[in-house]
C-alpha cells in the first residue's frame, strides 16, 4: 500500500499484540499502538519502559518476539534486509545526541544518509542541494565547512535533524530531542518539530522525558507501562486522566511509598 492510498488521520503504522523481552527483563506483554498519518505522536515512560525500543522495531533494527508491525499493512517483522532497507528510506532516525561524526565536515554529516542510501539515485549536484536545503530548514546556512567540534549542543541536535530531512522521510523518529539541551534551544528543537509538520507534512514519533515538548509538539500521546500502552490519547485526554501513575508521571510527582512496587513493575 502507498503513502498516497492513506488519507491524513488514518493509521500508517500499528502495533498489533506486541511481545518483547531481553533474557528475563519482559519489555512488552501486549503493546498495541498505532501511528496516524500526519500526527505528531509523543511516547513516554519510565526508563526501561521501550520507549526506544519501539523506535528501534518499528525501523527492523530489533524484531519482536511475536505480534505484528505494520507499516502500510505490511508487517516489518517480516520483511527482508533488503524490504527494510526501503523501509528505512522512508522512515527516518534522529538519534539522542545528533549522532554527528567527528571526521567529516557539517555538510558531509548532512549527506551521510544520502550517499548511503540513495547513491544510485542522486548526482552529487543533487545531493548538495538537498544538503543546503536542510540546513536551510533548521536555521543554519552556510555552514557545511564547519566541524562538529565547532558547534554548540544545540546546533549539533539541529545538524542531527538536517541529516534526518535531507532524506525527504515520510516519517521522523526523533528519540529525546531535548536532552542535555538548556531552555532555550529546547524551545528552539520544540518549534523546528511543530514547524517542520506543518510544512512538510510529515508524520513524526517523539521519545521524551520532558513534559514540555510532549505538551508542546504532539497531536497526540501515549504512555508505555508494566509492558502496554497505559493511556493513549490527546494532551486533553491526559490532563483529565483519572489514572494516578500518568497524573504523577506528567505532573513529576513523586509516588507514594505503597505505589513504588508498581511504579518499579513499569519500568
Amino acid at each position: 500500500m502507498s503513502g498516497s492510498e492513506v488519507a491524513v488521520g488514518e493509521p500508517i503504522v500499528r502495533f498489533v499484540d506486541v511481545f518483547k523481552s531481553f533474557g528475563p527483563k519482559v519489555i512488552y506483554s501486549g503493546l498495541n499502538l498505532e501511528l496516524r498519518r500526519g500526527e505528531t505522536l509523543t511516547v513516554m515512560g519510565a526508563s526501561g519502559s521501550g520507549k526506544s525500543v519501539l523506535l528501534k522495531m518499528l525501523i527492523g533494527l530489533l524484531r519482536a518476539d511475536s505480534g505484528e508491525i505494520l507499516f502500510y499493512g505490511d508487517d516489518i517483522c517480516k520483511m527482508t534486509d533488503d524490504a527494510l532497507t526501503e523501509v528505512r528510506r522512508r522512515i527516518a532516525y534522529l538519534f539522542q545526541g545528533g549522532a554527528l561524526f567527528d571526521s567529516l565536515s557539517v555538510g558531509e554529516n548532512v549527506a551521510y544518509g544520502l550517499r548511503e542510501q540513495f547513491w544510485d539515485k542522486l548526482s552529487h549536484a543533487e545531493i548538495d542541494a538537498r544538503v543546503a536545503q536542510a540546513l536551510e530548514l533548521v536555521a543554519l546556512p552556510g555552514i557545511q565547512d564547519m566541524r562538529p567540534s565547532d558547534l554548540s549542543g544545540g546546533m549539533k541536535k539541529r545538524v542531527g535533524l538536517a541529516r534526518t530531512l535531507a532524506l525527504h522521510p515520510e516519517v521522523i523518529l526523533y528519540d529525546e530531542p531535548t536532552t542535555g539541551l538548556d531552555p532555550i534551544n529546547t524551545a528552539r528543537i520544540n518549534h523546528l518539530i511543530l514547524a517542520i509538520q506543518r510544512t512538510l507534512k510529515v508524520t513524526s514519533v517523539v521519545v521524551t522525558h520532558d513534559m514540555g515538548t510532549a505538551f508542546s509538539v504532539s497531536d497526540r500521546l501515549a504512555m508505555i507501562g508494566k509492558g502496554k500502552i497505559l493511556l493513549a490519547g490527546t494532551k486533553e485526554e491526559f490532563r483529565a486522566t483519572k489514572s494516578t501513575t500518568v497524573r504523577n508521571f506528567i505532573e513529576g510527582i513523586a509516588p507514594q511509598s505503597e505505589d513504588v512496587a508498581s511504579l518499579l513493575s513499569s519500568s
